[in-house]
């Protein structure tokens, strides 16, 4: 054997005997969990309901646009929280629309249909080590929210339903209309 496959044998040997199992962060591993919330008809609280047009908007510190949902009806929808703060700011818009004035090119006139209610959602931080291939997921533990309130809620009440945030298996917010 000559010197330059020595050299690549113990390359290769190397490689092969330094990873371990968990180098490769399998799928369906431990991710960090998106808060479900499910709508429920604030007349008969037990009935879960639609939300007609429905689009979803996280807002930053600055009230800037950080992501934004395709328009859905839907009586659930889960969504991320803020991994670099202890609260995330959520714009729920029913009945989105825009009208556009009868002028498709110039969307300086157009007009934002339906109805708008903003929710803070506040929780303390928690991140749980995985595994070196996967790093660390964030759980949310001690949620509470809080409705801005303003002369037109389509959201007339939250209820906390799971105050910890650490898989996506069950709604931990009801929304009510």
């Amino acid at each position: 054997m000559n010197y330059k496959s020595l050299i690549y044998l113990c390359l290769f040997s190397l490689l092969l005997f330094t990873c371990e199992k968990d180098d490769i962060c399998a799928e369906g591993s431990a991710i960090t969990p998106q808060l479900i919330v499910t709508f429920f008809d604030e007349t008969d609280p037990t009935e879960k309901k639609n939300v007609e047009d429905l689009v979803i908007v996280g807002l930053n510190n600055a009230n800037e646009v950080v992501f934004t949902s395709s328009i859905i009806t839907t009586d659930s929808i889960a969504f991320p929280l803020r991994t670099d703060s202890n609260m995330t700011k959520i714009l729920f818009h029913s009945n989105y629309g825009i009208d556009n004035n009868d002028t498709p090119d110039d969307t300086s006139d157009d007009i934002l249909l339906g109805n708008q209610d903003i929710i803070d959602y506040s929780y303390t931080r928690t991140d749980v080590y995985v595994s070196r291939a996967c790093g660390f997921v964030a759980n949310y533990i001690e949620l509470t929210d809080n409705l801005a309130l303003d002369s037109d809620n389509w959201i007339l009440n939250t209820e906390i339903l799971k105050p910890n945030v650490e898989n996506e298996i069950e709604a931990h917010v009801k929304i009510y209309h």
